[in-house]
């Protein structure tokens, strides 16, 4: 019996180990990753998403807007699709009907709840989620369900008084 559990705790941690391996790609199936993103002196919010969410479609022109006003500023969006190359076409269609003008990443679900329970220590909830890394690429906020742009702007201009 010992032996057997052990087998799957072996079996299990390969698994994950193979899991973890498989990075993000942008839309153009070329790596990437979530850190190529942050740090680089700016707020940058991940806004986890897939295509057939129906919160994510109603709040993806808020974030653009959102990308838009501070890109320039002090924030910037990054956006990661959890529409895996199987639906890619879906994935792009997203962007596209929503005219995001922010940059977007994609992954397969599975290594997206990996990355987030390795970064945060939390199960993944589902889409949206989202994760805010201070501009020295410090993971500072996460937060699944719809948060409204009003919230990040506020949190931002506390950030700021505490300078």
């Amino acid at each position: 019996m010992q032996k057997m559990i052990s087998v799957v705790i072996l079996l299990a941690g390969l698994v994950v180990t193979s899991v973890v391996a498989k990075p993000l790609t942008d839309f153009d199936g070329k790596p990437a990753s979530i850190a190529q993103y942050t740090g680089k002196g700016k707020w940058t919010v991940v806004m986890f998403w897939a295509s057939d969410c129906l919160v994510c479609n109603k709040e993806a022109r808020h974030y653009d807007e959102f990308h838009i006003k501070h890109r320039d500023k002090d924030a910037v969006v990054l956006g990661v699709s959890l529409d895996g190359k199987a639906n890619i076409k879906d994935a792009l269609g997203f962007v596209r009907e929503h005219e995001l003008r922010f940059p977007n990443l994609i992954g397969e679900a599975e290594d997206i709840a990996v990355f987030f329970y390795d970064s945060t220590g939390e199960h993944w909830v589902g889409t949206p989620t989202f994760l805010i890394y201070s501009p020295e690429g410090k993971l500072t906020v996460q937060q699944a369900g719809a948060v409204p742009v009003s919230l990040i702007e506020e949190f931002l201009k506390q950030q700021a008084t505490k300078k």
